[in-house]
C-alpha cells in the first residue's frame, strides 16, 4: 500500500486488501461511462468490461462500435474459466 495516504486507510480499518485495488465501481450508467473514456484517453489504458458476475456461465458485454481488439480480449476473458 505504499501509494495510498495512511490517513485515508485510518477511514476504512475493516479493509483486508493486501495490495491497492484496481477496480472502480460507479454509481450509474452515465458516470461509468464518463470515466472509462477519460481513464482510457488519459492513462492511454486498456478497458475490458463492463462485466458481469456470478452467473453459472460466462458472459461478456461487447459495446457498440467495440473493436476487433476489444472482442478478442472479451473473448479471452470468457474463456478464462480458474475453476476448471
Amino acid at each position: 500500500m505504499e501509494n495510498q495516504k495512511p490517513e485515508a486507510m485510518a477511514s476504512y480499518p475493516f479493509c483486508r486488501l493486501p495490495e491497492p485495488a484496481n477496480v472502480l465501481i460507479m454509481p450509474s450508467f452515465h458516470s461509468a461511462s464518463i470515466s472509462t473514456k477519460m481513464l482510457q484517453e488519459l492513462g492511454g489504458s486498456t478497458v475490458i468490461g463492463p462485466l458481469l458476475v456470478g452467473l453459472s456461465k460466462p458472459v461478456q458485454i461487447a459495446p457498440l462500435g467495440c473493436t476487433d481488439t476489444t472482442l478478442m480480449n472479451i473473448a479471452a476473458l470468457a474463456a478464462f474459466d480458474p475453476g476448471r
